[in-house]
């Protein structure tokens, strides 16, 4: 009887951990459609758009997304970017080699998150200096996105247009 309950608690947790995994999945794939949606919805004509003199432009916004796709889920699969932090936002300037580009990173980073499970979440890997968890990098990556998606927002919103999470189905 002790083994049986020693057991049903070993599976409780191990079935939430998963379920931990799965919400941290959901929570990216929602960000990271959003994003796809906001590449391909803003006009070419307005990737050079910059709210301030100051601030990037919607195509640097997207690079950016895109580049720290590699850069945060690289140690998680267990890989080095061997390009440069910034490559993406300091090469690619128009729609026509955004968009891709970035569905590119969005794909390598979808390996890394359906990757990591219950058993190799807490796993530690190196990032610059310091050392982290694989959940800890994927929490990351998709706060980071989240951050970057509310600029993304406010660009839609200064055209005059709505973005993808306030569309109406």
């Amino acid at each position: 009887m002790r083994r049986m309950l020693i057991f049903g608690i070993a599976a409780l947790c191990f079935a939430q951990s998963d379920r931990v995994m799965d919400e941290a999945r959901a929570d990216y794939r929602s960000v990271r459609n959003y994003v796809i949606r906001s590449a391909e919805k803003m006009p070419a004509t307005d990737y050079d758009f910059r709210p301030a003199p100051d601030v990037r432009t919607f195509a640097q916004q997207i690079a950016h997304i895109a580049d720290d796709q590699y850069n945060l889920c690289a140690p998680v699969r267990g890989e080095v970017r061997h390009t440069r932090y910034q490559e993406i936002e300091l090469t690619l300037r128009t729609k026509a080699d955004l968009a891709p580009a970035l569905k590119k990173a969005f794909e390598y980073c979808d390996v890394a998150y359906d990757s990591v499970t219950a058993k190799n979440a807490a796993e530690v890997v190196q990032f610059g200096n310091t050392t982290r968890t694989r959940l800890s990098m994927l929490n990351w990556n998709t706060w980071h996105t989240w951050e970057h998606y509310g600029n993304l927002v406010v660009y839609f919103r200064l055209k005059g247009a709505v973005p993808p999470s306030s569309e109406r189905n």
